[in-house]
């Protein structure tokens, strides 16, 4: 008898702390955008793991708006917070679960000058690996057009193009396809 072909597919796991870089492809606004809010995404980069492109660049990304926040008159800076939890990988759509991204207005304009890779007026906090402890944080704004809406209110603007880096909290294992000849 002849021997069974070789696997087309080959598992791949991506480990827990990985950081995706995804591109949000939905506009919102610490004033307009309400908890549970669908936001759409993709990933900005391919996710290459150990020499094999586990997610190509493109791949889908959802998620939801986890907690949104309007500037206080007197007290109160504005945030929105993003939380996403599916991957689709060559038509198949996988749960994933990402620390939360918080997005945050500054204090004072002054502070509303770009530095260091954080857009314009923000300040960016990504919740630590669950039981990864505190050192887990990471900047989140890697690029794009995330601002602060004007002076009046002083709202968080994410803008669609708006690059973030996401740490995923669990691993997550696929099935890649093996190219001919391999």
């Amino acid at each position: 008898p002849e021997p069974p072909p070789p696997p087309a597919f080959r598992e791949v796991t991506i480990p827990a702390g990985t950081s995706l870089s995804v591109s949000v492809l939905s506009n919102l606004a610490s004033n307009t955008s309400k908890v549970e809010d669908v936001v759409k995404a993709a990933l900005a980069q391919p996710l290459v793991i150990d020499g094999v492109t586990a997610v190509p660049k493109g791949a889908e990304v959802r998620g939801v708006v986890s907690d949104a926040k309007q500037s206080g008159r007197v007290k109160g800076k504005a945030s929105i917070g993003l939380a996403f939890d599916r991957l689709t990988v060559r038509g198949e759509t996988h749960q994933i679960e990402t620390a939360p991204v918080v997005l945050e207005a500054q204090d004072k304009k002054t502070d509303d000058v770009k530095k260091g890779g954080i857009g314009a007026g923000l300040g960016a906090v990504v919740g630590g690996i669950a039981g990864g402890g505190s050192g887990a944080a990471i900047g989140a704004v890697a690029g794009g057009t995330a601002a602060v809406l004007g002076t009046k209110g002083r709202e968080i603007e994410v803008r669609a193009g708006t690059v973030l880096n996401v740490l995923l909290q669990s691993p997550l294992t696929l099935k890649v396809p093996l190219k001919q000849g391999q």
